[in-house]
């Protein structure tokens, strides 16, 4: 599942690198939870939270239906 969670963060990569910002993967565990890490711009927007479950999560979601939840760590 991993791999596919690393294909799907590739897809939104663009329009956050547009901003000044990444994503990076921490981790998947096997209850479907996915650990990523805002980087850059993102890491100190006030709109991370919203651009975490709004953006991040649901193209996960999306993309991997195994996906539960996206959490910041």
């Amino acid at each position: 599942m991993r791999e596919k969670v690393e294909e799907a963060l590739n897809l939104i990569r663009p329009a956050l690198a547009a901003d000044g910002g990444d994503v990076q993967l921490v981790g998947v565990s096997d209850d479907g939870i996915v650990k990523v890490q805002l980087k850059g711009a993102c890491g100190s927007c006030p709109m991370a939270a919203m651009t975490l479950k709004m953006g991040v999560e649901r193209v996960l979601k999306e993309n991997v239906p195994e996906v539960k939840e996206v959490v910041s760590v």
